[in-house]
């Protein structure tokens, strides 16, 4: 008896999948999962493949799925776009508070799925170009209250922004706000009361990049108001 299965063809490979399988190859060789003579052994194989399961079999050993979706389902991203990577569990950062101080989240940190970011008469700074997410859908809130709050945004990472302004500036450019469509997503909430918070997106291919230094003639950040 002839089973069904076996006469049907596999799934023909787009180039979108194909670009999809060579930056994740690329991923694993920065990793330490593939040498560099195993990505260019590799890399030419996925040149030549024709359909998608060929690709799965040249990625499907050095992948850590970020979450539930396809190996090469990113291909409909923003170019140099990267899929920021959701771990579930671990330790996770849920509040950060600075008053009348500072305090800096940078490198790699794990973002917990409800979060709150507190500057009262401080400075709070959080980069989360690589920042690991503890779930798909975070809500990060931020309060500046006589102080200021700078984060600064991967390139592939989706987010929804809800924001009020008392008597103070909220600053965003963050240009697309779901460069990663089916991707992790973090609403922001923000409120600023006599202070600042500024928002802003790494335009980067690549995530961890040293922030580039601010356009000329931008004024200086005011300074902090003293206590009475």
């Amino acid at each position: 008896m002839t089973n069904p299965e076996s006469s049907t063809p596999s799934l023909r490979a787009s180039d979108a999948e194909r670009e999809r399988a060579a930056d994740l190859l690329r991923q694993a060789m920065a990793s330490g999962r593939l040498t560099v003579d195993e990505l260019d052994d590799r890399m030419r194989l996925v040149l030549g493949a024709q359909t998608r399961t060929e690709l799965e079999r040249l990625v499907g050993d050095v992948t850590v799925p970020a979450d539930d979706r396809h190996p090469l389902a990113g291909g409909s991203a923003r170019p140099g776009a990267t899929s920021v990577p959701v771990r579930p569990g671990g330790n996770s950062t849920h509040r950060i508070m600075s008053i009348l101080s500072s305090s800096e989240r940078k490198g790699r940190w794990r973002l917990g799925a409800d979060c709150s970011v507190v500057s009262v008469l401080g400075a709070g700074e959080l980069d989360l170009r690589d920042v690991e997410l503890e779930a798909r859908h975070v809500e990060l809130r931020v309060f500046s209250v006589l102080g200021s709050a700078e984060l600064t945004l991967p390139a592939g990472l989706n987010v929804e922004i809800s924001e009020m302004a008392i008597l103070g500036d909220n600053a965003i450019d963050i240009g697309d706000e779901e460069p990663d469509p089916g991707g992790p997503v973090v609403h922001l909430r923000l409120l600023s009361v006599l202070g600042s918070i500024e928002v802003s997106r790494d335009r980067g291919p690549t995530r961890g990049r040293d922030r580039p230094d601010p356009p000329a003639g931008l004024p200086p950040r005011p300074p902090l108001p003293r206590l009475p």
